[in-house]
C-alpha cells in the first residue's frame, strides 16, 4: 500500500470514530435532558404525564340513568294529571282491571227492601216553616214556595178551561199525621197494615215535605178522596195537564210501594230537592199487596188519606 492510500484509510477511520462519538454524545444529551425534566417535575409537586383512562363506559352509564329517571318523572306527571298517581304508587296502575258494566234497572223487576221504610212508606222530613207559602185565601193550605208557585199556575190554567179544583190537604205536620193515622185506625178497628194501605204513619207522609197536595173536583165533592174521583172532569184535566206544571200522581195503580191507588194525591217534582226527595228511594221499598178499594174510601170520610 502506498502512502497516499494509507493516508486516506487513516482519515476514513478517523471520520468513523468522530461520527460514532457524535451519536453517542447526542443520545447521552437527550437522556440527560429528560432526566432533568423529570426531576424538575417531581420537585414542583407534579408527576410525569401518564395515559388517561377511557371515559366511554362511565358516560354511557350516566346517560342510561338519566333516561330512566326522565321516564319515571314523565310517568309520574302523567299519572298525577290523570288522577292515577295513587294507583301508580300502589303498583296497581298496570294491573288488569275488570271492565265497568253499566247496570240497567229493569222496571219490571221486584224492588229491593229498604230498612228505612215502614209499612211500605218512606220517611220524610217536615218542610221548614220559613219556606211554606199559603195557596188559599184563608191561609189554611200551605206548600213550599217552589211548589206553591207552580200550583197557582196550574190552578189558573184549570180555571181557564172551566175546571174548579177543590183543595183538600197540602202540608201536614207530623203531629197532624199522628191523629190521622192512629185515631182513625182505632175508630175503624184497623190493623197497622190495613191502615197503612190508605194512610202513612206519622213521619212517613209525603205531606210532611210541603210538596204534596190532595185535590178534588169542586163540582162533585161527593167523590173526593175516593177512587171515583178518577171519573171527574177535574181528574181528567189533571191527568192530561199536571205534568206541564211539574206535578205527578204519587200513587197510581199497582205502584211499587204497594199503596192503594189515590187519584187525588199529587206531588211537585219541579226542582232538584223535590226530585231527590221522592226519587232517590223509589225502587228501594218493600212491595205491599193492594186492594181494589179500601174501607172508608167510598164515603170520603178519611180526611186526606195517604
Amino acid at each position: 500500500m502506498d502512502e497516499s492510500a494509507a493516508s486516506k484509510e487513516s482519515e476514513s477511520e478517523t471520520d468513523d470514530i468522530g461520527f460514532g462519538r457524535s451519536l453517542s454524545q447526542t443520545a447521552s444529551g437527550r437522556r440527560s435532558r429528560i432526566s432533568t425534566e423529570v426531576a424538575e417535575a417531581v420537585r414542583d409537586g407534579g408527576y410525569p404525564a401518564t395515559k388517561k383512562p377511557r371515559k366511554g363506559g362511565l358516560g354511557w352509564l350516566l346517560g342510561a340513568l338519566a333516561l330512566v329517571f326522565a321516564g319515571i318523572a314523565a310517568m309520574a306527571l302523567w299519572a298525577w294529571s290523570t288522577g292515577q298517581l295513587e294507583d301508580l304508587l300502589a303498583g296497581d296502575l298496570f294491573a288488569p282491571k275488570t271492565p265497568d258494566v253499566e247496570e240497567v234497572s229493569d222496571p219490571n223487576a221486584s224492588p229491593t227492601i229498604n230498612s228505612d221504610d215502614l209499612l211500605g212508606h218512606l220517611p220524610y222530613e217536615e218542610a221548614p216553616e220559613d219556606d211554606l207559602v199559603a195557596i188559599s185565601a184563608d191561609g189554611l193550605f200551605l206548600l213550599r214556595s217552589a211548589a206553591a208557585e207552580s200550583f197557582r199556575e196550574l190552578d189558573q190554567a184549570a180555571r181557564r178551561d172551566g175546571i174548579s179544583l177543590a183543595m183538600i190537604s197540602a202540608f201536614r205536620s207530623i203531629a197532624q199525621q199522628q191523629q190521622i193515622f192512629f185515631d182513625i185506625k182505632a175508630n175503624r178497628r184497623q190493623t197497622p197494615d190495613e191502615r197503612a194501605e190508605v194512610s202513612a204513619p206519622p213521619g212517613y207522609s209525603e205531606h210532611h215535605t210541603g210538596y204534596a197536595i190532595d185535590l178534588g173536583d169542586a163540582a162533585v165533592p161527593s167523590v173526593n178522596l175516593s177512587e171515583s174521583f178518577e171519573d171527574t172532569r177535574a181528574f181528567e184535566w189533571l191527568d192530561r195537564n199536571a205534568v206541564q206544571f211539574n206535578f205527578e200522581l204519587s200513587f197510581p195503580r199497582d205502584n211499587v210501594q204497594g199503596i192503594a191507588y189515590e187519584p187525588w194525591h199529587w206531588r211537585f217534582v219541579g226542582d232538584r230537592h223535590s226530585l231527590e226527595t221522592f226519587y232517590k228511594a223509589r225502587y228501594q221499598v218493600r212491595p205491599r199487596p193492594t186492594s181494589a178499594t179500601s174501607e172508608g174510601d167510598a164515603d170520603g170520610s178519611d180526611e186526606a188519606e195517604d
